[in-house]
């Protein structure tokens, strides 16, 4: 059964078509061109012809409450509710976290870099995968930089290769590091609590092949529940998107 109120008389307003010239109508006609088919004149009859209306129009009476929806009602009630139940939206979702603080954020990072000849500058995790820098000093111009990444605990492996992405001067001023950029794809089957994936940083230059592996601990990253908070303005799109 509807929830809407009964719909009072409405106003009519009459409205009448041009009258169709001699020539158009016969422009309009078409003839039937098929063998055995009785040949007749398509015609087009406007519904103020029929002495039908073109228009309806609705006033509302002043205090008169239009009827509205209620599936409108449900999502107005439900902004309402979120609303005034707190300044901030919180709610959590499965992300890959560094088990490592940034290298890049260590003070030992120069001398790490010094030592190895590479070092891992940073790492972001996002719904597809894991984003990263790696920065390696400029050995010589023909180098290869990759990461080697695992699932499960190594029993099968993975290698991507990293590219180029800038020069930089190295504090000295004399010699130049290279920034790389690589991409680890993440399946989302994977993405499950407690899951962790671990990498290293391979640098191969002058036949010559250097690691960082995180002091002999390999960089990991694992699956935990992370609060996010959307900000009290953006309530409206989340409601679109729930």
């Amino acid at each position: 059964s509807s929830c809407d109120p009964a719909l009072r008389p409405i106003i009519r307003r009459r409205a009448r078509s041009l009258p169709t010239s001699p020539e158009r109508r016969k422009r309009a006609a078409v003839q039937c061109q098929v063998p055995g088919c009785q040949s007749r004149m398509n015609r087009v009859r406007f519904a103020d012809a029929l002495g039908l209306e073109l228009t309806e129009v609705k006033v509302f009476q002043t205090g008169e409450d239009p009827s509205i929806p209620l599936h409108v009602l449900s999502r107005l009630s439900i902004n309402s509710d979120l609303w005034y139940s707190s300044s901030d939206l919180e709610f959590t979702m499965q992300c890959l976290i560094p088990d490592f603080q940034q290298p890049a954020d260590c003070m030992d990072f120069s001398s790490r870099l010094q030592e190895q000849q590479v070092c891992l500058e940073r790492v972001t995790s996002s719904d597809l995968g894991l984003s990263g820098t790696i920065q390696v000093r400029n050995v010589a111009f023909e180098k290869r930089v990759s990461v080697r990444y695992t699932f499960n605990q190594w029993k099968s492996l993975h290698e991507v290769c990293a590219h180029w992405h800038s020069s930089i001067p190295e504090k000295n001023g004399q010699d130049q590091i290279d920034v790389f950029t690589f991409f680890l794809p993440v399946p989302p089957f994977l993405l499950h609590l407690s899951s962790v994936v671990q990498f290293a940083a391979r640098y191969q230059v002058n036949g010559q092949e250097y690691w960082d592996n995180n002091r002999g601990k390999n960089y990991s990253l694992t699956c935990r529940t992370h609060p996010i908070k959307m900000p009290r303005e953006c309530e409206e799109s989340w409601i679109h998107f729930i």
